[in-house]
């Protein structure tokens, strides 16, 4: 049987943490003399002691983890943590249902972006602080995962990245904690750049901070229903750029704050990753302008194109305009990089572009195999020999993702929603993006009006989506719990 107790210890210390965190909301609502100050101080003490006790009752046993211990920890901390993330909803305003609340926190914390409330512009400002919160923690929380426990529980082909920055197999808990501390110094840098860019460019300092919060994290909750079409202009450019940093590898970044700037522009799939947001953004844009909708001038339809598709590439979810008015084929561009992602190892969501290089490498060796079948083509990425476990991981990891944002349609359609916004529905909650678009949406993009059943199938797509799947589902074999 597993010991859940070094796997209890840490959640404990981080539901006592969250539940501190806390007080920024309560500071906000308190400081604009907003009486729903003391819910935030209510929730605070609720969840950190809930964490604490939990962590003294396991007290001596944050000892290092096994793999199967490592699968129930990141399982489980994108379980409990919205539990406690959807109180502030609960128990203040909008005093959301039991399944709008946990939908908004898990939204958050998966970095999906999706919301289900239907009114945003009328919520206290300490909720858009806490909704933007759970983001970024989120988006900093997955990147350690990514380059911590997932290399190390072969989950997707990450085994490929675990000589890339740090070795972690056999001492995850230990090493964890050092990278923690570096990727968190970076996130605050970007964090920072973020937020003055956008003071900079006419943001009020609370807008500012809201919106970097999202960016960052590319999760894309905004204080708006307008979302950021409230800043449309020069911010569209700036948001663009900091959603392309969240979604290149952070230990390139890391590397280039160490002075070694080689790295970033050698890497295959940053240059990849470039290189098909640029397609995207042209093959759209030239649409858009043969279809005549350059009437407010053609650079005001390219920085709405640019930043539109960055923000679904990237799986941001932040919307200037309503895209799905650009035309079926714009919006099947925009689905198709939705559903390709940013880079792995960042904040970035869905497949990722590692996967897709290795599966374009992989039916290429198919093909010549079956020109010459007595020749061997061996697969390299990036000048690395490609073990054939890694390839045969990656291609599962497709396998079940086509399979599961399959169920997650045929699931969607059977609540009655309408096809299109079952299948955008699906879409946006496997690879975690945020927009929905069908008649039942509301005019801010909520999913308010959706019955509560595909709101349970929408987020818990975004459950799997974000732990890449296989670290969930290998949970449901008999053959774990016995190892």
């Amino acid at each position: 049987m597993i010991d859940i107790r070094p796997v209890a210890h840490p959640i404990g210390k981080i539901v006592a943490a969250l539940g501190a965190s806390m007080l920024l909301p309560m500071a906000v609502d308190w400081f604009h003399g907003n009486p729903h100050w003391i819910m935030f101080l209510q929730t605070g003490i609720l969840t950190s002691t809930a964490g604490l006790l939990v962590a003294t009752a396991t007290a001596g046993h944050d000892r290092a983890m096994t793999i199967q211990q490592a699968f129930l920890f990141t399982s489980g901390l994108w379980l409990v943590v919205p539990v406690f993330g959807a109180l502030p909803f609960l128990l203040g305003e909008p005093h959301a249902t039991l399944t709008d609340a946990y939908f908004e926190a898990m939204s958050g914390v998966t970095t999906t972006g999706a919301t289900a409330f239907a009114r945003l512009d009328d919520l206290p400002r300490g909720i858009h602080l806490w909704r933007a919160m759970l983001h970024w923690m989120g988006g900093l929380g997955i990147v350690v995962v990514a380059m911590v426990f997932l290399p190390a529980m072969k989950v997707g082909g990450m085994q490929f990245f675990r000589s890339e920055g740090f070795d972690t197999l056999g001492k995850i808990l230990p090493r964890a904690r050092e990278i923690a501390a570096e990727i968190s110094r970076l996130y605050l840098i970007l964090t920072g750049a973020c937020i003055i860019a956008y003071t900079l460019l006419g943001m009020g300092g609370f807008d500012a901070v809201v919106q970097a919060l999202s960016t960052v994290s590319t999760g894309g909750f905004s204080n708006y229903d307008a979302s950021f079409g409230a800043f449309a202009g020069a911010a569209e450019w700036a948001a663009s750029v900091f959603m392309i940093l969240a979604s290149i590898p952070f230990i390139r970044m890391v590397q280039a704050m160490r002075g070694q700037f080689a790295p970033i522009w050698q890497d295959i799939q940053i240059r990849a990753y470039l290189r098909w947001i640029c397609y995207a953004c042209a093959i759209i844009a030239l649409w858009r302008l043969l279809q005549g909708e350059a009437a407010g001038g053609p650079f005001a339809m390219i920085r709405e194109t640019v930043f539109n598709t960055v923000s679904i590439f990237s799986g941001t979810g932040f919307a200037s305009v309503d895209v799905s008015t650009w035309g079926q084929f714009p919006l099947t561009v925009l689905i198709i990089c939705g559903l390709i992602g940013g880079c792995t190892g960042s904040t970035g969501c869905s497949v990722k572009v590692f996967r897709y290089l290795v599966l374009f490498q992989a039916v290429r060796a198919q093909i010549r195999r079956m020109h010459s079948p007595h020749r061997v083509y061996p697969l390299r990425f990036a000048g690395r020999p490609l073990e054939r476990d890694v390839v045969n991981s990656v291609m599962a990891f497709f396998t079940l993702f086509t399979l599961t944002f399959g169920l997650l349609i045929v699931g969607l359609s059977l609540t009655g929603l309408h096809p299109r916004t079952a299948l955008t529905a699906a879409w946006t909650s496997i690879a975690n993006i945020g927009p929905v678009w069908g008649p039942e949406i509301t005019r801010n993009g909520s999913v308010a009006e959706l019955p509560d059943s595909a709101k349970w199938i929408m987020l818990t797509g975004m459950y799997l989506g974000r732990l890449e799947l296989i670290s969930v589902l290998v949970l449901l074999l008999p053959r774990f719990w016995r190892a």
